[in-house]
């Protein structure tokens, strides 16, 4: 994003992660727009428009009681029910029709030696992320906090021996429209991972977690089939390698509270409640 569409990307970013930082002291509409230097009238329609609700309705999503509800609402049927019948028109996710293709073990052990690897980098209503795909799909993509240099040492010491060029191919470009709100179904998405069978499997139960849904641990171990493996279930979160698009971050304690997440506890309630809005104004069907 370049020019006024930066500066207006800029200001929602400030002005989540002061709701995110500030919401139990439910601050008003002018502090808010004030912290980002708007007029109070400016910052509720620019913020309606970018996230799809009012700030008062945002910062409602952020608390523990709405976390509660929306974990005794999925609870029955976030698994349960089919992948076609239960979801439709409910997870944008699952309309993506994300499908994990994992490495064989000879492309795990050697690092990569015959993968062909294009990568970019992008911005996000959460921040810049590097996102990376192979012939058969999305192998990587994760914040790039670090600095662009860092991110691109970070994945090329996952695949060591592959080879890499910086070209903005058509699979990355699909996953990436997870993040807009012009959003129009793209082509299928496919992943290509680097896991163990048990990771693999606990990512691929995390994909069918609708859009604006949330789970806990224990109940993703026991779904996953793995019933007790909290601890096991954690790792393998944090060593998910396509933030967002499998969604560990809707992952939360079974209190409703939100909990830690490799990229940030504010940047979690920021993603949980922009997909809230997101849910609720219907750009998700």
């Amino acid at each position: 994003m370049k020019g006024q569409k930066q500066t207006d990307y800029d200001r929602m970013e400030a002005a989540i992660l002061f709701l995110v930082k500030n919401y139990t002291m439910q601050p008003k509409l002018d502090e808010i727009a004030s912290h980002i230097h708007m007029s109070s009238f400016h910052f509720q329609r620019m913020f309606r428009e970018w996230v799809g609700v009012t700030p008062k309705r945002f910062v409602q999503y952020l608390s523990v009681e709405h976390a509660k509800k929306i974990l005794k609402e999925t609870h029955a049927t976030l698994f349960d029910a089919s992948y076609e019948a239960g979801f439709s028109g409910t997870s944008r996710l699952h309309d993506l029709f994300i499908n994990i293709e994992g490495m064989t073990p000879g492309e795990y052990k050697n690092g990569g030696a015959n993968l062909f690897i294009h990568y970019d980098f992008a911005d996000t209503p959460f921040g810049t992320v590097i996102v990376a795909s192979t012939d058969k799909g999305i192998c990587h993509m994760t914040f790039a906090d670090e600095g662009r240099e860092e991110a691109l040492q970070r994945l090329k010491s996952s695949f060591p021996n592959a080879k890499y060029k910086h070209f903005p191919d058509k699979q990355q470009q699909d996953a990436l429209f997870v993040f807009t709100q012009d959003w129009s179904k793209p082509h299928e998405i496919k992943l290509h991972l680097k896991g163990t069978c048990f990771q693999l499997k606990i990512w691929e139960t995390l994909l069918k977690i609708p859009s604006g849904g949330l789970t806990t641990y224990s109940d993703l171990a026991l779904k996953s089939g793995y019933g007790g493996a909290q601890r096991a279930v954690g790792t393998a979160l944090g060593n998910n390698p396509v933030v967002f698009l499998i969604p560990c971050h809707r992952v939360i304690k079974a209190t409703g509270i939100i909990g830690s997440y490799r990229y940030g506890e504010i940047r979690k309630n920021a993603i949980i409640g922009w997909e809230a809005a997101q849910k609720e104004s219907g750009k998700n069907t």
